[in-house]
Parts: structure tokens; C-alpha cells; sequence
């Protein structure tokens, strides 16, 4: 693990400081340019600007980006990879509240002085991700409306599938919230794997995104995996028949 980026305590990370960078890294930098809905609007020399400004963050697997409580001190953008955000109960319980993909702004963004995190945020799997001191982001926000608007719309989609999954946890049955999951987990962490759609989650994490128990998950997914519905292994979920799962979701 590499060193942690200045302001972000205890965080196991390789950063990338901007001005020492290589012309390849540089080329990786500027291509998210045209990737990600948090520049839409922007043209190429303000992408650019905002982009140089950062810093280029890499998480392996289980590295903590930020804990509860820690100051809201960086805007994080995942490029690659995945990252769930996460509370504990009393008993030291885990519920996942968001899972974050590529192209996301991972926990909140600094609203007032002094603000800090509601949840812990952890990476799934090897990630990249680009990040911004918060009154840095801050400054370019105040500067370029478009840029401001975009990261408003990215934190209301987050909120609109948070009170989705509330919706489904407090009415719906267990098989349709966890279709209805993996649907969703296709366009966030989804990836393609010997021509099948997968998703790199556990089945005690899926139960935890859900609000429903480990033994649950594993019942439906085995019933499932014998319908050819679903592939599932101990650490990932492959969709076989997507049309299928598409109508348990529906079957509310």
C-alpha cells in the first residue's frame, strides 16, 4: 500500500500530486473528460482545468477512503473500480447504504463548515478514483455553473435510488428487492466476464443492501441458479437470464 493522500487520514492510498505527473498519466487524466456526467456541459479547457486540479487516488480492495465522522475535507470521482458506503448498527452490525461505480461521487460534498461523514466508505474491489480538495472543487463549482449542476443532479439520482430501496425494503417481498438489486448493480458495478454480466458482490453483502439475512439471499439466489437465472458464487453473481430477473423485479 502506498502512501495516503495530505489530507485524508489513514487513508492507503498511491497519489498522484498534480504537476509531477507523466505525459501518460496526464493523457489518462484528461480522457475522463468525455467519460463522466460530472463534466457534462463543460467544454474541453474547463474539463481540463478542473481535471488537473486533482489528485489520481488508487484503492486496493478493503482500503477505507474516509470513516464516519471524518471531516468532509475531498470530492471524491470513482473511475474505476467500486466503493460501498456503510454504518454500523449497535451490535456492530454492517448495513451497506450506497454502493458507488464508476462515474459517481462517492459520500457527501462539504454543504457548510465543518461538515463530516455520515457513513464509512470502503473499496470493493482495486479502484481508481479523482480526487479534489473540497474548497478547491468548491471554487471550480462557483466558476463554472455547469460543473455545479452536474454534481447537484449525480447527489439528488443517489438520494432518488435511496428512498427507491426504502420504498422496496418497507413493501416489497425479498426476491423482488433483491432482482430489483441486481438490476440496478448491473449499470453501477457491473462487467462483462466470459460474455456474462457480473456482479462482484458477496452474498452477506447483498443481503446487507437489501435489509434481509444472509440464509434469505442464499435460498433465492440457489433457487434462481437452478432456474438458469443466475450463476452465483460465493464472491459474485453472473446474470444468465436477464428478461427473468427483469419480471421478479416486477413481481412486487
Amino acid at each position: 500500500m502506498g502512501q495516503g493522500l495530505p489530507w485524508g487520514p489513514g487513508l492507503s492510498v498511491r497519489a498522484t500530486i498534480p504537476g509531477s505527473v507523466s505525459d501518460s498519466a496526464s493523457s489518462r487524466k484528461a480522457s475522463q473528460f468525455e467519460r463522466f456526467p460530472l463534466f457534462s456541459g463543460l467544454s474541453a479547457a474547463e474539463g481540463n482545468e478542473i481535471i488537473s486540479a486533482a489528485q489520481t487516488a488508487e484503492y486496493a480492495r478493503r482500503d477505507t477512503l474516509y470513516l464516519e465522522g471524518d471531516l468532509v475535507r475531498t470530492v471524491i470521482l470513482l473511475t474505476t473500480g467500486a466503493v460501498k458506503c456503510v454504518q454500523f448498527g449497535r451490535e456492530g452490525t454492517e448495513v451497506i447504504l450506497r454502493l458507488n461505480g464508476p462515474g459517481e461521487l462517492v459520500g457527501m460534498m462539504a454543504s457548510c463548515p465543518r461538515a463530516r461523514h455520515g457513513s464509512r466508505a470502503q473499496a470493493l474491489s482495486n479502484s481508481t478514483a479523482l480526487v479534489w480538495d473540497a474548497a478547491v472543487f468548491d471554487g471550480f463549482a462557483q466558476r463554472f455553473p455547469a460543473l455545479r449542476g452536474n454534481a447537484a443532479r449525480l447527489l439528488c439520482r443517489q438520494m432518488e435510488e435511496l428512498e427507491e430501496r426504502f420504498r422496496l425494503v418497507s413493501t416489497g417481498r425479498v426476491s423482488a428487492r433483491l432482482s430489483h438489486q441486481l438490476i440496478r448493480l448491473l449499470d453501477q458495478i457491473g462487467r462483462d466476464v466470459d460474455g456474462c454480466l457480473e456482479i462482484s458482490l458477496s452474498r452477506e453483502e447483498l443481503a446487507q443492501t437489501i435489509g434481509t439475512t444472509l440464509f434469505t439471499v442464499s435460498r433465492l439466489l440457489s433457487d434462481w441458479d437452478q432456474r438458469g437465472i443466475v450463476s452465483a458464487r460465493r464472491e459474485a453473481v453472473s446474470i444468465l437470464n436477464l428478461p427473468a430477473l427483469v419480471e421478479l423485479s416486477e413481481s412486487e
